[in-house]
């Protein structure tokens, strides 16, 4: 096969050069996401299916077991179908998920039962909050969670408050406080509206009171405090955009934002993991504010 009129030996070597460091950027990428433990990989370019409104159908993840792969919208208590969905947004090259009280679920009941039990977890999120929707419940905007739907709540989540303090704690069904020592809250800065964000949160393993942490662009905690595990706790659902799967209430604790990747471990990384995971997910400067 011939070249295309007015191209060159010499512009089939630029193309080539351009998808080899494509495809380098993407090992690289690859290699800064440690395999062991990885349950959750939700990248906003990959693994979307749109419904015919353009709307956020599913999310495949990328990783973990074959039950746990799929996070998809739900009708079950909207009184208007596909409100739940959330939309597709572009900020330059990147791309993310925009969610406005809307949610995808995973609704594998098993998969991230271990993480308060003993496993501990990792999970890190690129995010970009909007100013947050009053109407739901004070100081409770969540951007993910896997608590269980009624008893004491077991699980974990992640949410900002109403004037977006971020934060997250984990539950342990040992009593239902929000918040006590069964219920930690742990949190940390303020965040801008707009501006986009690497958070994360960490979770030891093992018995007994566990550390719990929180990590806005840096690897050094901005806040931390402790956990005490239960291993009888069975939480739920996996929920981005949510705090769990909350049909009798959709929407009413979710959070006003972006996110353009969500990761998620079933152990505590080790610090040095952390620090190359979110070197790797932190936007350049020129682009942190956009």
């Amino acid at each position: 096969m011939g070249l295309p009129p007015g191209r060159s030996v010499a512009y089939l070597g630029v193309m080539k050069a351009s998808l080899l460091a494509c495809f380098g950027a993407a090992a690289l990428l690859a290699e800064n996401v440690p395999p062991a433990g990885l349950l959750v990989d939700l990248d906003a370019a990959r693994g979307l299916t749109l419904d015919a409104q353009g709307r956020v159908a599913k999310w495949v993840n990328q990783a973990g077991p074959a039950e746990a792969r799929d996070f998809v919208g739900q009708d079950k208590g909207r009184k208007v179908p596909g409100s739940g969905l959330p939309a597709v947004v572009k900020d330059g090259a990147a791309s993310a998920l925009a969610f406005r009280a809307q949610e995808l679920l995973c609704h594998d009941e098993k998969a991230f039962d271990g993480l308060v039990k003993g496993d501990g977890c990792t999970w890190v999120v690129v995010l970009k909050p909007y100013a947050q929707a009053k109407g739901g419940l004070k100081d409770v905007n969540s951007f993910f969670g896997n608590l269980r739907n009624g008893g004491k709540y077991e699980g974990i989540w992640g949410c900002l408050d109403d004037d977006n303090t971020l934060w997250w704690g984990a539950r342990n069904g040992l009593t239902f406080g929000r918040f006590d020592v069964n219920n930690p809250k742990v949190a940390g800065p303020k965040l801008e509206v707009g501006r986009r964000y690497v958070v994360a949160g960490r979770l030891g393993a093992g018995t007994g009171e566990v550390a719990i942490e929180l990590f806005v662009n840096e690897p050094q905690a901005v806040a931390a405090g402790r956990f005490p595990v239960n291993p009888a706790a069975d939480s739920s659902k996996l929920s981005i955009g949510q705090e769990r799967d909350a049909t009798q209430h959709p929407g009413f604790e979710s959070f006003d934002g972006e996110i353009g990747r969500f990761l998620l471990w079933a152990r505590p990384l080790k610090d040095e993991e952390l620090a190359t995971v979110m070197a790797s997910l932190r936007p350049e400067p020129a682009a942190a504010g956009k």
